[in-house]
């Protein structure tokens, strides 16, 4: 454990404790083993999640936003062109992270190659995707055998297909749709905020109601987006609760941490409310317990990183 992470790490322990002595007994975490590799995990997604807040702050290569360059990040493109004024285009590139992911050897080369179409032609920017879906989709058919890379770890069952009512290209197509130009993705917020009465969690919730009308985005590809247009300051959004209806590895460590199995008999809704109240008594968000408990379920009494 790194030294500055001490301090933390206490005080989730005490938390851990104390929650567990006088709310609810949290039985997967009695062996001293299991609390600590939880308290690790705890650490490691706090700083997954603060990771973006650090890299908005500092200087980005304009390479980041190249996509004939090896440096092209999405993620970091975005921010960049938030920082910009193209707003548009940040939101684009969230979504193009998470809809193919990085891959843990190729890295992001599968968003690369779709975004820069290959070397052969214009950028696919949000201003020309919006414009025409179809079109896009008609060029992903004729090159999708030459798009390298590979989805990440968590859309490992995706599909690149142009023709599949669940590949690439009805996913793009379902995404404009949602968008609904020329409405731009600032007026999406901006809707949605006001209609949920400018409340954050509220306006997350109906968000994430909406985006089941993107092909293929199920209920991890909704939160990873839409937290993460939350830590890039594009939607003043956060989830309030886990979102544990049809998760796996998040719903397990739940199940796990208060039942002491992972198939304990607790409803996807009482994990949620329990997990509302634990992040209170920790201080943590709701996408700090999600992501650890989810990397804790699979080895309980031993850290391991998560590293795609």
């Amino acid at each position: 454990m790194r030294p500055r992470d001490q301090r933390l790490a206490q005080q989730l322990d005490q938390g851990l404790r104390s929650y567990s002595q006088r709310q609810h007994a949290l039985l997967g975490i009695h062996a001293e083993r299991n609390r600590h590799a939880l308290i690790e995990q705890l650490l490691e997604s706090v700083h997954r999640v603060r990771y973006i807040k650090v890299i908005s702050s500092r200087d980005i290569s304009p390479l980041r936003t190249d996509p004939s360059s090896d440096l092209f990040d999405p993620l970091k493109a975005a921010i960049l062109q938030k920082h910009r004024g193209e707003i548009d285009e940040s939101f684009w590139l969230v979504f193009l992270s998470v809809h193919f992911g990085k891959h843990l050897r190729t890295g992001w080369r599968r968003s690369r190659d779709i975004y820069g179409s290959l070397g052969q032609g214009p950028i696919w920017t949000w201003a020309r995707i919006s414009a025409n879906p179809a079109a896009f989709r008609r060029w992903l058919g004729v090159n999708q055998n030459n798009i390298g890379g590979h989805f990440g770890n968590h859309r490992k069952y995706e599909s690149l297909s142009a023709e599949s009512t669940r590949g690439t290209g009805a996913v793009v197509e379902s995404y404009v749709r949602w968008i609904r130009p020329p409405r731009t993705h600032e007026m999406l917020i901006a809707e949605a905020y006001e209609q949920s009465g400018k409340d954050s969690k509220t306006t997350f919730q109906n968000l994430y109601q909406s985006m089941t009308n993107v092909m293929s985005f199920g209920r991890m590809a909704k939160f990873d987006y839409l937290t993460m247009i939350g830590k890039l300051d594009l939607a003043p959004i956060e989830p309030g609760i886990p979102y544990l209806q049809g998760a796996t590895g998040p719903i397990r460590g739940a199940r796990l941490l208060f039942g002491g199995q992972t198939d304990a008999n607790f409803s996807a809704q009482q994990l949620d409310t329990s997990l509302v109240k634990l992040g209170e008594v920790l201080g943590v968000g709701m996408q700090v317990l999600e992501d650890a408990l989810c990397n804790w379920q699979k080895k309980p009494d031993k850290f391991i990183p998560f590293r795609g």
